[in-house]
């Protein structure tokens, strides 16, 4: 039964209310890795709390995205709710980088662990979520006609939730099977004896194009933009070594915290600059590409991402291994990048340069010759026609932005957040925005570019620590300082700056400043000025009494409504 602004409703979970005149005290829109925490974290507190999830089941990212292939980016034993060690060192991970099944069936064991499931509420969307200003609380309404009040509205919608749609004319129209990466079904796909064609060559497509090609009598890959895959060196996980990660799990997420991009790794100190000869750089390349996943990244140059030189270097060696795997010329100078390592986001690789190799597998390069238009029978580029059975589109998503903009969301002047965004994008630490009391996010525009679950556990701890602190104080409302969320903005185009990515990032139509959707403005969707410092500022910020941030008492925002 649907509430209503006047009515309160209790929960059935703390056998608690909203407060008064509220349904809930919070409301959580989400129900993957953020989702799921800030509903423990809120339970901890001593709040009601309620979630809405779109999907029938938990997961988020890894409940939607279960393509063939898929799979994380980052290792196991850190691509885990930190908060809670033993729900993740007593997990027997399967492999180094495991797959969707396996993290969806981790993420629904935290879910039980926890008791959350029932404060789930499953195959619903917020449709809208508006300020209402004379009763200081949140109104929210369901893709089920219900509505809801709560005192704290929190999105935990994810960086990658909005995949973007087919973009070609025609699609209706195509006899076959069409399948998007980022919605894809629960059934088994079959692709044995059929022709089938993937659209793009990102992180999501360097995963699918290689499972694929074993069985399907014929693949053809499409890209517009070819990518620096970095060799995953995956392998399964012995039970040695889940004794070895359990008995080092408080060295190892200390680490996790600690290192640039949340990942359990030592940053490099070795600069580039201090090696005389190319042999001995080549070296540290090759121990870079050798040991795998993204520590070819940051375990071997500090300064790869801010020297020109170093980052050339880097990504000639990546052109050059390359050459040496895919055996046709002609398709290796077509899948050699010529930008910036990292200013467009680098998968991971299962032995996907090595699909280029088997015969029933083709390279179309579209760069300057653009998919026009779909067909009955399969597609045509400005200058070829082919023909299909099956066509997988791996074209990207609406990153950071892109879900909440789904979402009519309206501050405390009926001002829509998705358009504030486009247009300002000023936010506090990615986690509230200014014109929207009692807003926060979990994974929002302008949080760091980084292993998620590390971020989440971060963020949700600080807003659970705010809210207490309001509730401790007689607060009812925060409100965020339009000059302090512009500083941070400024502190994140700096932190971007300061890096070799920004015109590699335009040049490739990234998403990390969200150049690859049209209309929608260019700009860092991410801190980019590492974990450590992140976390420095998120704790100097209740130290110091979030001088950053107004509170109000019931009866200063009562005047203030007057």
């Amino acid at each position: 039964m649907a509430g209503t602004t006047s009515e309160t409703k209790v929960d059935t979970v703390n056998g608690t209310t909203g407060g008064a005149g509220v349904d809930y005290d919070a409301l959580v829109i989400g129900a993957g890795f953020g989702g799921i925490r800030m509903l423990h974290e809120l339970g901890k507190r001593g709040l009601s709390a309620k979630a809405f999830e779109s999907g029938s089941g938990v997961g988020g990212t890894w409940y939607w995205n279960r393509y063939p292939g898929a799979r994380t980016d980052s290792e196991s034993w850190v691509y885990i709710l930190t908060f809670l060690e033993e729900l993740g060192m007593d997990w027997d991970w399967k492999e180094r980088f495991p797959t969707q099944p396996e993290v969806e069936v981790y993420l629904n064991r935290v879910t039980d662990h926890l008791d959350l499931r029932k404060k789930i509420e499953f195959n619903t969307q917020v449709t809208a979520a508006h300020w209402d200003e004379s009763k200081n609380a949140w109104k929210i309404t369901t893709s089920k006609g219900n509505t809801y009040t709560c005192t704290f509205l929190i999105t935990a919608t994810g960086p990658l939730a909005t995949p973007l749609k087919p973009p070609f004319p025609g699609l209706e129209s195509f006899k076959g099977e069409w399948y998007q990466t980022g919605l894809w079904p629960k059934h088994k796909v079959d692709f044995a004896g059929k022709r089938v064609a993937v659209v793009g060559t990102g992180a999501t497509a360097v995963q699918v194009i290689p499972v694929v090609a074993h069985n399907a009598k014929t693949l053809t890959v499409f890209q517009r933009t070819p990518n620096y895959v970095l060799p995953a060196r995956n392998y399964p996980l012995t039970e040695d070594q889940q004794v070895a990660l359990r008995r080092e799990s408080e060295k190892v997420l200390k680490r996790a915290r600690s290192q640039s991009f949340g990942m359990d790794f030592v940053d490099a100190t070795l600069k580039s600059t201090d090696l005389e000869t190319e042999a001995e750089i080549q070296r540290v390349l090759e121990f870079g590409w050798e040991i795998g996943g993204f520590r070819f990244i940051f375990e071997t140059f500090a300064d790869m991402l801010t020297n020109a030189k170093c980052n050339d270097m880097a990504a000639e060696f990546v052109r050059n291994k390359i050459q040496s795997i895919v055996k046709d010329k002609k398709t290796a100078e077509l899948l050699c990048p010529h930008y910036t390592i990292l200013s467009k986001r680098p998968p991971l690789g299962h032995f996907y340069y090595e699909t280029f190799n088997r015969d029933n597998v083709e390279l179309v390069d579209v760069k300057d010759d653009p998919i026009q238009a779909i067909t009955p029978n399969g597609l045509h580029t400005g200058t070829k026609e082919y023909e299909f059975d099956m066509i997988i589109f791996a074209v990207g998503f609406d990153a950071i932005t892109g879900t909440l903009a789904q979402i009519d969301l309206r501050g405390s002047e009926h001002q829509l957040l998705a358009e504030q965004l486009n247009k300002d994008m000023a936010t506090a630490y990615g986690i509230t925005a200014p014109g929207f009391p009692n807003l926060f996010m979990v994974s929002g525009p302008q949080a760091p570019f980084a292993n998620i679950p590390v971020i989440i556990d971060n963020t949700v701890d600080w807003i659970g620590k705010t809210i207490s602190f309001m509730r401790s104080n007689g607060y009812e409302r925060i409100d965020t300082k339009e000059d302090f969320a512009k500083n941070w903005s400024e502190q994140v185009e700096a932190a971007f700056n300061a890096t070799v990515l920004p015109e590699g990032a335009k040049e490739t139509r990234s998403w990390y400043i969200g150049a690859n959707l049209e209309g929608k403005t260019v700009r860092p969707l991410f801190w980019f000025g590492g974990v450590g410092p992140y976390f420095a500022h998120c704790e100097r910020e209740i130290n110091e009494g979030y001088p950053g941030f107004v509170f109000s008492s019931p009866e200063q925002a009562s005047r203030a409504r007057l």
